[in-house]
């Protein structure tokens, strides 16, 4: 079949229309601003697939992309230079294929721009086929920018393109299929359109989930084996509310900038010093950064303050736990170092808290991955966050909800649980990824993107992470409901009186440089940051920074494979700036 393919060419032609806005957003915050901002912008294409044979064989699936793009953003109009297009190729996830549109074009000015879009085809809920494989998120760079480089590239403007109905018929009048010879070829058009149709149906259609299985173990769990030419010593401290944490010394050389990092809630300061990439701890340590500390606070899934059903809420962690930290960390530095920091999730959140309340000073720099002083989530997350404490507690049974239920041995409700996640969850045969999507986010899977992790990443996602306590869900449904503001939880109790009730309101008084981070793709914490930093614009211009890492999600930014060339020049390039 395939020699009878060979030479048959396959051309259409596309538009699609929408909007942008200028920096890094989310694409649904870049399709509204840009709309009010009246801002629109069109992609114009030939699609042409010069060898069928060839394409159907690739595991790209490519085509050529000619044409224009269209709008305010690039001067007018940009005529395509060059550009390439993938129809559905396999991904890292087993239920999800993308379209993949990337051109380079040139205005009449002879300003250069990268357009980067992509379709996301894959299966969530309903009848999500038509939206999936006629809706374009869409980066616009300056310049030419080749792929690999995007995640440290700044983003000129983001958004939504889409393909109408009239639109799609259009695209259906323009599909050809011809021979060497230019004959119109049945034979031709087929045998593509019975790709496309069987590609969809491999996603759409029904099937029963991977069976999920249990990765021997490869690398000790807590292990330091990641970080390589540092005196490693542990420093235990307790909090006030009678915790014992620790501090982790990872020390090269003596520093004058001395750097903390703090994780999120159910991971640990593993998280940084993983061994199979370049870890934060061994980057920052390889780039001159010579003494750096790990933080594991109440939220680490090295203690078991989260296997037990308690009141600890996120107050808790900015009252207690910070300022012991740090404190303790200048007994052994001294006071006169400049002292950074770099935080994730809850982590970060929770650090922000501490600054704007003023429980924590003398930091030099500060940089918030994902969250730090609003609160947003995907529309499915807030009906996890108020329905899962209240099954968890009273429906379940459960002290804690376990990314790793479906490996317990016997039977029980939790165990059954987690069985029904597996089934909405075909995206990986990994059932500890699945539950992490059930517990923290929206999306298949919501942390990550699978192609940013390691294997050896995925096969131990039980290991970097643990348990957790249901109520701090509750406080972060409160931040939510506050206007996405961070605010206390429980305001009348006394033990939090040193607290504000609303930790945004104190912003204004945060003298530290932050530089806000986050995942354009971040299915936890949604835009939080972005919505962050506009809000810190509007009361400190100037004074708080933002970027956004395209093709990253939540916690990939982190633990990704690629991290010490994609996310982390970015975080340096900051901290430099605010170092000796």
């Amino acid at each position: 079949m395939a020699s009878e393919l060979q030479g048959i060419r396959i051309h259409f032609f596309e538009t699609m229309s929408g909007y942008a806005s200028l920096g890094g957003s989310s694409f649904a915050d870049g399709f509204e601003e840009g709309r009010a901002a009246g801002l629109p912008l069109s992609l114009h294409v030939n699609v042409d697939v010069d060898d069928l044979a060839d394409f159907l064989a690739s595991p790209e699936h490519g085509a050529r992309l000619t044409g224009w793009v269209e709008g305010p953003l690039v001067g007018g109009r940009a005529e395509v230079e060059s550009g390439h297009f993938m129809l559905m190729p396999d991904t890292a996830d087993l239920k999800r294929k993308i379209m993949n549109y990337r051109v380079y074009c040139v205005n009449a000015d002879g300003e250069r721009f990268t357009l980067a879009g992509q379709k996301e085809v894959q299966h969530h809920f309903g009848f999500d086929l038509w939206k999936d494989t006629t809706t374009l998120y869409t980066n616009l760079f300056v310049g030419h920018v080749a792929p690999e480089d995007a995640a440290r590239a700044d983003l000129l403007a983001t958004g939504i393109l889409s393909l109408g109905v009239a639109d799609f018929v259009k695209v259906l009048r323009t599909v050809r299929a011809s021979d060497a010879a230019g004959n119109h070829s049945l034979k031709g058009l087929a045998a593509f359109g019975e790709f496309f149709a069987g590609s969809l149906w491999q996603v759409y259609g029904p099937s029963l989930p991977p069976r999920p299985y249990e990765a021997p173990r490869v690398y000790a769990r807590f292990t330091t084996e990641g970080v390589r030419g540092a005196t490693i010593t542990e420093h235990p401290f307790s909090t006030g509310d009678g915790l014992g944490l620790s501090l982790t010394r990872f020390q090269r050389n003596n520093c004058d900038d001395v750097v903390l990092v703090i994780h999120g809630l159910t991971t640990s300061s593993d998280m940084f010093i993983m061994p199979e990439h370049e870890n934060l701890v061994q980057h920052l340590l390889n780039e001159g950064y010579g003494d750096v500390f790990t933080l594991d606070h109440r939220g680490s899934n090295r203690f078991p303050y989260n296997l037990i059903r308690g009141k600890a809420n996120l107050d808790d962690l900015a009252l207690y736990d910070h300022p012991a930290a740090i404190a303790t960390l200048r007994q052994i530095i001294g006071p006169n170092k400049r002292l950074h920091v770099i935080a994730h999730c809850v982590g970060a959140l929770t650090f922000g808290m501490s600054l704007a309340a003023g429980q924590v000073g003398g930091i030099q720099s500060a940089i918030l991955n994902s969250i730090a002083l609003t609160a947003c989530v995907p529309p499915y997350s807030a009906l996890k966050l108020g329905l899962g404490p209240f099954a968890c507690d009273y429906l379940l049974g459960v002290e804690y909800v376990n990314p790793r239920w479906r490996h317990q041995p016997g039977w029980s409700p939790a165990k059954l649980l987690a069985m029904g996640v597996d089934w909405f969850h075909p995206e990986c045969d990994s059932s500890e990824c699945h539950m992490l999507s059930f517990m923290w986010g929206a999306g298949k899977p919501a942390l990550f993107l699978h192609e940013n992790m390691a294997p050896e990443t995925h096969d131990r996602l039980g290991d970097l992470f643990g348990g957790i306590s249901v109520n701090y869900y509750r406080h972060v449904l409160k931040m939510v409901k506050a206007d996405h503001e961070a605010v206390k939880f429980a305001p009348e109790d006394p033990r939090y009186a040193s607290l504000p009730d609303n930790y945004f309101a104190a912003a204004a008084s945060i003298s530290t440089p932050m530089l806000l981070t986050t995942g354009q793709q971040n299915g936890v914490f949604a835009d939080s940051n972005i919505v962050c930093h506009e809000r810190l614009e509007r009361l400190v211009p100037g004074r708080h920074q933002l970027h956004v890492y395209p093709n990253y999600g939540h916690q990939d930014v982190f633990m990704g494979k690629n991290v010490a060339q994609d996310t982390f020049p970015r975080m340096l390039a900051f901290l430099r700036a605010h170092s000796a």
